[in-house]
């Protein structure tokens, strides 16, 4: 009994840190997927070598350390996340065609409820949902891995430089170089976005003038209204649809998208959801077989000064809605929701 009494204990006691670690795993790997690998494993590892813990840091640190090397050690092939507009220049309408990269090219989305703790204080939260933002996630996978570790640590986490260097087993003067670097490759991202097309600013919660807006924006996405969805779109905004790798830009192409390649999504159904530390709906579209409504994509919104900057979508239905625990149909009427398989 004193086993299974300690036992049960130690998993409380790891299962506890099971979210945070998640976002920590997710905000280095880039993919919520790998990140909720990343965790078991931590905490397997933790399981198994706890009666070797010998407690000169506490259980917290000890495990980021080993969420650490998991991560460090998934990292070593190399492979950056990115979105399409990391990838290559925007495609006009007239080129416009869909060819789909693989899954591990892009970097994922996740449910703000899998990553970030329950608040306990309003500024620490802001942080933690502008961290996993999606032109914040694109800039860290642009780092070396242990730039990205040290980054993350002591901006995000707010770590103390002498606790950095404990865990990655270096100095503090390494930390603070590193952590100088990363900052250096963070600003010039910013410069770029900022010449580009910045992704804007989303309050916590969100403001009236942005919740008006999303109104405005379900009511046009639904209606199929592309006047009314060209008065809410920035003149820079961009729309992404992982896993094809184009993406387009502006008013005009996103609309003329829309009502041709896209023209099956008219007469859609939005619903909320929360991605990303940004406001997002589950897209379902009409399905003229078997009626309803079927899953086609999680949408994520960047806003900026009363305007949408971006909204990207991410179409694998079969992955995201289960992780987001959406249902997989909706019937015609969009109060009755049917579960799928």
């Amino acid at each position: 009994m004193g086993d299974s009494t300690a036992t049960a204990d130690l998993d409380v006691a790891l299962e506890k840190y099971r979210t945070e670690l998640t976002g920590y795993c997710y905000r280095m790997l880039g993919s919520s997927f790998e990140a909720e690998d990343a965790v078991q494993d931590t905490l397997v590892r933790a399981w198994r070598a706890y009666d070797r813990f010998e407690g000169r840091s506490s259980l917290r640190s000890w495990l980021y350390r080993i969420a650490t090397n998991v991560c460090l050690d998934m990292l070593t092939a190399g492979n950056r996340r990115a979105r399409p507009m990391d990838l290559s220049e925007a495609t006009p309408l007239a080129k416009v065609a869909l060819a789909p990269r693989p899954d591990n090219t892009w970097l994922e989305p996740v449910p703000d409820a899998r990553v970030l703790p329950a608040p306990q204080d309003p500024a620490e939260a802001a942080v933690a949902k502008e961290s996993i933002r999606l032109a914040f996630m694109a800039a860290l996978q642009q780092l070396p891995p242990k730039q990205r570790a040290v980054l993350i640590l002591r901006e995000v986490l707010a770590w103390r430089a002498s606790e950095v260097a404990e865990l990655l087993d270096t100095s503090v003067a390494s930390v603070n170089s590193a952590l100088q670097r990363a900052r250096a490759t963070l600003a010039e991202r910013a410069e770029q976005a900022g010449r580009d097309n910045a992704p804007g600013a989303v309050s916590d919660p969100l403001d009236e003038e942005q919740q008006r807006l999303l109104e405005r924006y379900v009511k046009a996405f639904e209606g199929y209204d592309m006047t009314a969805l060209t008065a809410i779109l920035h003149e820079d905004a961009i729309m992404t649809m992982p896993p094809f790798d184009l993406w387009l830009r502006g008013p005009r192409d996103i609309t003329g998208f829309m009502t041709t390649v896209g023209a099956s999504c008219a007469g859609s159904r939005l619903l909320p959801v929360e991605v990303n530390g940004l406001p997002g709906f589950a897209h379902y579209k009409p399905d003229p077989e078997q009626g309803g409504f079927s899953p086609w994509a999680v949408q994520a919104l960047e806003i900026s000064a009363g305007r949408i900057t971006g909204f990207h979508c991410f179409l694998d239905t079969a992955r995201w809605f289960p992780l987001f625990g959406l249902p997989l149909r909706l019937e015609a009427e969009p109060g009755q929701v049917e579960q799928g398989a």
